[in-house]
């Protein structure tokens, strides 16, 4: 972006976007860990 760019923010549908990844990330590493939990306790 250019430094004479009114806004500095990304579109609503990008963050949008981007807090939807983050969350699914988030729930993919959760998922992760109960996984190596019950793998390590059979």
């Amino acid at each position: 972006m250019l430094w004479s760019d009114p806004e500095n923010r990304p579109p609503k549908e990008l963050r949008d976007a981007q807090a939807m990844l983050r969350r699914a990330g988030l729930v993919l590493a959760l998922a992760m860990l109960v996984a190596m939990l019950v793998i390590g306790t059979r």
